[in-house]
């Protein structure tokens, strides 16, 4: 078997892994709850978007009604690590609860990662421990970002916050995802990946192996210091997660907003890599004639609006019957509704196409 058959039948067994692992633990899951528990006779459900910059808890009732929500810290498995997830989501549920005496009649939480098999046997793990014997599903947090903005339809969500991912599903419930693979190794067109790229510019300025830019002084002033040379020191030595180094994401929407040449390649190279994914995805599952809606979730959609709107002009070009809407809502909103398809006897969940 040559090198390229030996990487495709590897990606497929990890495809197959994780649709297996899913429905098997989803199935015991709904094994330890035969009954409804509620508060006051009434059902309720929680649903949890767990994101890199901030964790997201909704508890609903019956009707999808939201009764109370808490906020916390970014959950992201790779740059917060297991037990602070764990501490995270157990806080946030904890709160949402409050001094209600109910036990959810299910959960559904979404987190990046966890279509890769090690990441959600970790997951999977921790609601395990704290999952109040629930039923508890775990799926991308793209997924529950699509049901939050098309329910139950085909479409494609294009998600760019501290990291980024496309994801999409079809009429026939068959799923596929482009990016997603962290800040290290992709992430491209996120929060995290256009502050790097303008540290990156104002470095490259002032070795004059670049144009000279705005960024510059933004960036000095951001961070306090009076040089570039000492943006080293905070970079490397405060260790900054990649939360801090996506916030420069706005710095460069102003640079761009005032003609800078080195703003301008960057956010023009972020919509290239955001369009690249989310048309890989709808390619892959045959909607590029079909009429579906781009979905735009995350913070930098907000902190860089030109994205947004670049993004609209040009996805149309290539799906021409499919629409673009920027999600207002909490993608934590689709959680809850996949949490109460499980409530209800079991939650639809796209399977990769393979």
């Amino acid at each position: 078997m040559n090198v390229e058959a030996e990487v495709a039948a590897t990606v497929l067994w990890g495809i197959a892994r994780v649709n297996e692992m899913a429905a098997s633990a989803a199935l015991r899951r709904r094994s330890l709850s035969t009954h409804t528990f509620g508060y006051a006779g009434m059902p309720h459900v929680i649903g949890i978007d767990a994101g890199g910059t901030k964790t997201v808890c909704l508890l609903a009732d019956a009707q999808g009604r939201i009764v109370s929500r808490a906020r916390g810290e970014g959950a992201n498995l790779q740059a917060a690590g297991e037990l602070q997830v764990e501490k995270i989501l157990h806080t946030v549920m904890a709160q949402a609860i409050g001094d209600r005496r109910l036990v959810p009649d299910a959960i559904c939480l979404g987190i990046a990662g966890v279509d890769r098999p090690n990441d959600f046997a970790v997951v999977d793990g921790i609601m395990q421990r704290i999952g109040f014997n629930s039923r508890v599903i775990i799926v991308n947090d793209a997924l529950i970002a699509l049901e939050t903005g098309a329910p139950g339809t085909p479409g494609v969500v294009i998600i760019s916050g501290t990291g980024s991912i496309a994801y999409g599903r079809n009429a026939a419930g068959e799923a596929a995802r482009s990016g997603g693979w962290g800040y290290v190794l992709g992430d491209e067109g996120s929060g995290y990946w256009i502050g790097r790229a303008a540290l990156r510019a104002v470095l490259r300025a002032a070795d004059h192996r670049g144009p000279q830019t705005a960024l510059t002084a933004m960036l000095l002033e951001h961070f306090d210091v009076s040089q570039p040379q000492l943006l080293l020191h905070e970079v490397y030595h405060h260790h900054l997660k990649p939360s801090a180094i996506g916030a420069l994401a706005g710095c460069v929407q102003s640079a761009f907003s005032l003609g800078d040449e080195a703003a301008t390649g960057i956010l023009r190279g972020a919509a290239d890599e955001l369009e690249g994914s989310a048309l890989s995805v709808a390619r892959r599952l045959d909607l590029t004639s079909e009429a579906f809606t781009f979905i735009l979730s995350g913070g930098i959609f907000r902190a860089v609006p030109w994205l947004a709107g670049e993004l609209a002009e040009r996805l149309p070009m290539a799906a021409p019957r499919s629409t673009t809407m920027l999600l207002e809502r909490e993608p934590a909103e689709g959680a809850v509704t996949i949490a109460l398809q499980e409530a209800s006897g079991g939650a639809r969940i796209p399977v990769y196409k393979q």
